[in-house]
């Protein structure tokens, strides 16, 4: 599909002032895409759950700039402030104004305004989660919530899509948190309307038993990424086992997507563990090579086993590029398992710290 259908028509109307609030949320991936080509296109699809209680809340004011008839977009710079939770953040600034850069060409009427961006987690910063997908998500639907007052005759439809679009330009897994309760980003054969450029809401009616699935996250290590996305992703340039994994994935997805139509919990709970096990393999393996799970994280997963096998239990693990553990579950299990994290598997946290977190239905407007 073609890019051209996001670049933005230049119109005369003028807005002087206007500010958006949106919250929008992380996701974690059952199927995960490691690996990209620029820009920021995967090199296999992936699906996540949409999370809820884990989100970015962001406000945009916009103000209109007088001189802006008088700069070329060349010349011209995106003027924007940024405070992170009530705090001026310049060191967070090069990040948002190279997402900025890459979105230009689609949202020319950036240069026109002078934009404050207040954001805030609800999880803590430093906690090890990747605020990146909801913190980019939650700028993309500012933009688009300006757009749309710029130009009224667009749909929620393609405000959704393009906000995804603008998304993936920040961060690939971004994409995933503009919708939910499960997204697809990546185009693949099974999976109608998907796309390498925007994610889109898995298109099947889901069994009953993955509606309102349970998703507690274990803070194993709450320190800064031992290995930052962008390279976790470049490595898997000149991997040997890097073609292989792109077709495992996308095998996956295929069968998860029958998973979460039929409702076979056994084969989910096989399925997503071994992706996330995959997911660190291919780490192990690369050049460098990374070992990013800490002793605590070994020791949640084999307990993890052996309440399932104790308790007939369909209690799961994934995992993202880090030491964290998201304890996955079904509704029906809530109270139990709970109590299992509570007792068993909260002294392995970093000052017993979690959150407990549900699936979720996307982006809010505030």
């Amino acid at each position: 599909m073609s890019t051209k259908q996001f670049i933005a028509e230049i119109s005369s109307k003028k807005i002087e002032k206007a500010t958006f609030t949106w919250q929008t949320p992380s996701n974690i991936a059952l199927v995960k895409y490691w690996g990209k080509t620029n820009p920021q296109i995967p090199k296999n699809a992936s699906i996540s759950f949409t999370l809820n209680n884990c989100n970015t809340i962001t406000k945009i004011e916009f103000t209109h700039k007088q001189n802006s008839n008088n700069v070329s977009e060349l010349e011209n710079k995106v003027d924007f402030d940024l405070f992170f939770e009530g705090k001026k953040k310049e060191e967070f600034k090069p990040k948002i104004a190279e997402f900025f850069k890459r979105v230009q060409l689609y949202c020319p009427y950036i240069f026109d305004y002078q934009m404050i961006i207040h954001s805030e987690n609800s999880f803590p910063h430093s906690s090890g989660i990747a605020s990146s997908a909801s913190g980019l998500s939650a700028i993309a639907m500012c933009l688009m919530s300006l757009e749309s007052k710029l130009n009224t005759s667009l749909t929620e439809e393609f405000i959704n899509k393009k906000a995804s679009f603008l998304a993936r330009l920040g961060s690939g897994s971004a994409s995933r948190s503009v919708e939910g309760p499960l997204v697809v980003w990546g185009n693949h054969p099974e999976i109608e309307g998907s796309s390498d450029l925007f994610g889109i809401k898995f298109p099947h009616k889901v069994h009953s038993v993955f509606q309102n699935y349970q998703d507690t996250i274990l803070l194993v290590d709450k320190g800064e990424k031992q290995v930052s996305s962008t390279l976790g992703h470049n490595l898997m340039q000149n991997h040997p086992f890097a073609e292989n994994r792109f077709a495992q994935a996308n095998e996956n997805l295929g069968k998860l997507s029958k998973i979460l139509q039929n409702g076979n919990i056994k084969a989910f709970v096989n399925l997503v563990e071994s992706e996330a096990l995959t997911l660190h393999a291919m780490m192990l393996t690369s050049q460098p090579y990374f070992i990013l799970m800490k002793p605590n994280t070994l020791e949640i997963i084999n307990k993890i086993w052996e309440y399932r096998q104790e308790n007939n239990s369909n209690v799961c693990f994934t995992l993202d590029a880090g030491a964290n553990v998201h304890v996955l579950y079904p509704f029906s299990e809530k109270e139990s398992v709970q109590q299992f994290i509570d007792k068993k598997l909260s002294k392995y946290c970093q000052k017993k710290q979690y959150i407990y977190d549900s699936v979720g239905l996307g982006a809010k407007s505030l």
